[in-house]
């Protein structure tokens, strides 16, 4: 129990430093190859193939999110398990949950595949451009299951405290996307085709690597049985469809911000792709956060030490501000660098340049956002973070964006998009420290709430 509970003694800063920037790595494996991919789609020369990706990265973000929520309950309830000391159990959740990520990753990949160019053609893409972001849509949204079982794979090794592990799958799926991407693009001459097959291949990496650990290292699973199945169903949605919920409010907003964008040419999404692809490589240790601070939390308050809770979440948001502090400083030293890499002109550059400057600093408020989500999901109060998460990409995000469109154009949309954060951050931050603070804290049993009106609509059904 001790070796597996990691997280019950020893410095809370230096866990959620060292989980944050392990977890980080894995990240920007993935992200660093997106952002090859966007460098090889410009050296093309073709201004259409830049905006697809542009397009497409809003879809596939929506689709990610799906398995974000899944990984986030599998992840939480596999490290209350043993905060708690349960392996056996820990081991029976881990299972279960993976099946149904798989089950449900797969009904959802196929709603969404039958109506890419509906999605597309919300987003604002017409002509070529909208074809060429649906052709390379569907080659990559029906391998979501797989994507799936390597992201849930990676929530249950790092509520094992094996980050290290976690990690290394995603670098080896970035490495064969990096290995790839040259050959299929250039090599072959597919172009678009090409960078779809690669990140197709990838994924089959990413899920083989990811279970491969949990087998050999950690117990593996509890063989599936129908009525343990069943019993998990409730506790594991209970947790999904909340979490589910919450990722999803982020395309979302997305997707209306880059229907903003449109509205101001192919070189404005372009550069908005290129700050799209920058961003979570520049701060995929802040993207990390919450899948790193929530086993953290979650083992903590499994094992009914609410101190702790509430030192990891302090620890959370002290380490944000200084990475973010520090990013920022270097991304504008770097900011002509970084445009000429594109040979970003006109607006292009001005998106770039505007990014890498003051909007990177408002990059926190999302990091507080993303340690207070850790804190309600782990402490049995997913909705909190559903319902501030899509206050945040409505509310927060659509009037600004219209403001900041009108009085400055296109930089003003991202403008906009970044200063929406800053209300529902401190929201965010009021509501967990009272829930941390709370008498019973991260001692209450978890989603009972969730659980009971999740029945209520099975039984209804």
């Amino acid at each position: 129990m001790a070796e597996q509970a990691k997280f019950l003694t020893g410095n809370l800063f230096r866990h959620v430093s060292m989980m944050s920037l392990t977890s980080s790595v894995g990240l920007m494996a993935v992200f660093a190859v997106d952002f090859i991919d966007m460098i090889f789609i410009s050296m093309l020369g073709k201004a259409e193939l830049a905006a697809a990706v542009g397009y497409a990265g809003a879809i596939l973000f929506f689709t990610t999110s799906f398995g974000i929520g899944m990984a986030i309950a599998a992840g939480a309830l596999v490290a209350r398990s043993l905060g708690a000391g349960d392996e056996e159990t820990a081991r029976l959740k881990a299972g279960n949950a993976l099946v149904w990520g798989v089950i449900f990753g797969a009904i959802f990949a196929a709603l969404v595949w039958m109506n890419l160019a509906t999605f597309v053609g919300w987003m604002g893409a017409e002509g070529e451009v909208a074809a060429l972001a649906v052709h390379y849509l569907q080659i990559i949204v029906p391998t979501l299951p797989f994507l799936l079982v390597g992201m849930m794979g990676g929530a249950i090794l790092r509520a094992h405290g094996d980050a290290k592990r976690a990690m290394m799958a995603t670098i080896y799926g970035g490495l064969a996307n990096a290995v790839l991407d040259p050959i299929l693009i250039f090599g072959l001459d597919l172009e678009l085709t090409g960078a779809a097959l690669a990140s197709v291949a990838a994924r089959l990496v990413i899920a083989g690597t990811a279970l491969l650990p949990i087998l050999r290292h950690h117990g593996g699973f509890a063989r599936p049985t129908a009525p343990a199945l069943a019993a998990d169903l409730r506790p594991v949605m209970a947790i999904a469809m909340p979490a589910i919920l919450t990722q999803l409010a982020t395309p979302i907003g997305q997707a209306y911000v880059t229907r903003a964008m449109a509205e101001y040419g192919e070189a404005a999404v372009a550069g908005m792709a290129v700050v799209g692809r920058l961003t979570p490589l520049c701060f995929a240790v802040i993207f990390a956060l919450s899948g790193a601070v929530g086993p953290i939390i979650g083992q903590n308050a499994g094992a009914g030490r609410n101190d702790r809770v509430l030192e990891a979440f302090r620890a959370a948001l002290l380490f944000t501000a200084l990475f973010v502090a520090c990013v920022t400083v270097l991304l504008f030293v770097l900011r002509a660098p970084i445009a000429a890499l594109f040979a970003a002109e006109g607006v292009m550059r001005d998106l770039i340049y505007l990014f890498c400057g003051p909007l990177a600093l408002a990059f926190f408020f999302n990091g507080v956002l993303f340690v207070c989500n850790a804190a309600f999901n782990n402490l049995g109060h997913p909705f909190r973070s559903t319902l501030l998460n899509w206050g945040r990409h409505t509310l927060g995000t659509i009037p600004p964006v219209m403001l900041g469109a009108w009085l400055f154009g296109a930089p003003g949309v991202l403008i906009g998009q970044a200063v929406g954060g800053v209300v529902f951050a401190a929201l965010a931050w009021v509501l967990a420290r009272r829930l941390i603070e709370a008498p019973e804290g991260g001692q209450a049993e978890p989603y009972q709430r969730q659980a009971r009106l999740l029945s209520l609509f099975m039984h209804r059904r």
